[in-house]
């Protein structure tokens, strides 16, 4: 009886603290660690106040993030620049809107995956969004940074993996009433408006639409060619809110 009761407590515990997802937890560690530590955040007094510190802001993302014009001149650094990217952010709204993505996405994702292969394919596959943004804009000198185009991969990977999982939307047409329909409906739709801002964006600042639906193809490929052999699991409900993914 002990045993049995134990192993009760045991299944309740587990399903109370939900997927265990140390990779994704870690990912979001590392880009608010370096958000706080940087000068988008506004909260280094080294930085400065004021022009000083928005000309730190520009130099902190040339440096770090991803500049077109530069990526394919040859250099080791630039080349280093789609991945050292994914973990800088430019504003509070951007890291917050990013990192819920993340949270509610990433961590049923990496559960499917194993820890090893999720940290490969987030990475390989934000780097190779960012690079393809890049070369459809080669002579930008406009820096991108931003971890969009590899949660983008983890919303495609899910929607293979997990089709019928329930997501929470926030509709503007509805008032923003929260509505549950299933991740084939949302997240195609979410791709279809990614789809169309692209074609509607012009090159320089503002949001990197087809680094999000290269991210999003890249994912989805990706988890088509690992398991589509076998059995895509049901998911249990994700809440998350339809939104804008910034880069």
């Amino acid at each position: 009886m002990i045993r049995t009761w134990s192993a009760v407590a045991a299944r309740v515990s587990r399903s109370m603290r939900g997927p265990s997802a140390p990779v994704t937890y870690t990912l979001m560690t590392l880009c608010c660690l370096v958000f706080l530590l940087g000068p988008a955040s506004g909260l280094g007094p080294a930085y400065g106040t004021g022009d000083e510190l928005l000309a730190a802001q520009r130099a902190y993302f040339r440096r770090w993030g991803v500049v077109p014009a530069d990526l394919f001149e040859g250099s080791a650094r630039a080349a280093l620049t789609p991945a050292t990217a994914l973990f800088v952010h430019g504003s509070w709204v951007h890291l917050l809107g990013n990192m819920l993505f993340l949270y509610v996405f990433g961590a049923m994702t990496e559960e499917r995956m194993g820890r090893v292969q999720f940290t490969l394919f987030y990475l390989g596959c934000g780097y190779l969004a960012l690079l393809g943004y890049a070369a459809a804009n080669a002579d930008s000198q406009q820096s991108l940074v931003g971890a969009s185009g590899a949660i983008s991969a983890v919303l495609g990977a899910l929607l293979f993996l997990f089709p019928d999982a329930r997501v929470t939307s926030l509709l503007p047409f509805l008032f923003f009433l929260p509505v549950r329909f299933p991740a084939w409906v949302v997240l195609p739709f979410w791709a279809a408006l990614q789809w169309l801002a692209a074609g509607q964006a012009s090159q320089g600042p503002g949001v990197a639409y087809l680094a999000h639906l290269l991210g999003f193809g890249l994912g989805f490929c990706f988890a088509w060619a690992r398991f589509g052999r076998t059995t895509r699991v049901k998911a249990a409900p994700a809440p998350a809110p339809e939104g804008e993914n910034q880069p």
